[in-house]
């Protein structure tokens, strides 16, 4: 069974006002699979999320990572978990 990955592709997608259809098509994906993935459904593939990390110019640990990601409150504001 694998780790599920976790992301902040919703929140980035959301914040760049793109489309879960745009994406898909940029990255070559279904935009279903773009659903899946945010909700922790599935997880990408290396080649996938190289993709779409390379699609909003981020490096792949901005979007995806092994473990929860910090909420920004905590992340911007400083405080520790």
């Amino acid at each position: 069974m694998s780790e599920q990955v976790h992301n902040r592709l919703a929140m980035v997608r959301a914040d760049r006002k793109v489309s879960r259809a745009r994406l898909a098509e940029a990255v070559g994906a279904h935009y279903q699979t773009i659903g899946y993935i945010e909700r922790g459904e599935y997880n990408p593939s290396l080649d996938l999320a190289l993709k779409i990390a390379k699609f909003f110019e981020l490096p792949v640990e901005a979007l995806f990572s092994l473990e929860p990601f910090r909420s920004l409150t905590d992340e911007v504001y400083g405080r520790k978990s």
